[in-house]
């Protein structure tokens, strides 16, 4: 019986890369949103970096060109090897509904190396979050140069909720991906050195 890596290296590379880069931004980006606040609250200071706005805005840009160069290598990975196409496709409709339903009931059932159709979702959905937080990102940073993009998203102001919410849905991706991690303790070794998974014959050996 065959064996493979359940997670190639540049997949566990790009996720620890990934993993460091996002503290930083969710910290110095919450120290930001602090000196302008969007909404009634403040984020505790003892949970921010950077000190100030200025301090925290070079902690955001400078992790911001680490994440974009970690993602787009991951992305870059993710289509050559075929992995978004192994092991996040498909998403049907009603494997969706089952494995959604097993896993409010607390049933669904996790396979080492093998993602579920609402994990293959979330994965979907936090990337598609990535893209719309770099361009809101983007065009709040050069709101004049880039007067095109900040109109496309409905202006200065709207671009900075639009922010504010792709940020909150990688949060709550966090948050989902670590509590599970905690249910499931097996999954995290093997994200850290690779793991074997047994092939059945027939299955697809690639990394």
């Amino acid at each position: 019986m065959r064996q493979k890596k359940l997670h190639p290296w540049p997949v566990r590379l790009t996720h620890w890369l990934n993993a460091v880069c996002m503290v930083c931004m969710f910290m110095s980006g919450w120290a930001i949103y602090n000196a302008s606040p969007l909404f009634s609250f403040r984020f505790p200071v003892a949970v921010t970096v950077g000190g100030w706005l200025g301090g925290a805005l070079a902690w955001h840009f400078a992790f911001m060109w680490l994440l974009l160069i970690n993602g787009a290598i991951y992305v870059l990975y993710g289509l050559v090897s075929r992995h978004f196409k192994r092991e996040l496709l498909p998403v049907g409709l009603a494997a969706l509904k089952h494995d959604l339903t097993d896993a409010l009931r607390l049933r669904l059932v996790h396979e080492q190396g093998v993602y579920n159709t609402v994990q293959r979702l979330m994965y979907w959905i936090v990337l598609a979050a990535g893209v719309l937080v770099v361009i809101s990102g983007v065009a709040i940073w050069k709101p004049i140069q880039l007067q095109g993009l900040v109109a496309l998203l409905g202006g200065y102001d709207i671009a900075r909720y639009v922010h504010f919410g792709a940020m909150a849905m990688i949060a709550a991706f966090v948050v989902i991906h670590l509590i599970l991690v905690i249910l499931v303790p097996k999954t995290l070794l093997p994200m850290i050195t690779g793991g074997v998974r047994s092939l059945d014959a027939g299955e697809n050996g690639h990394d």
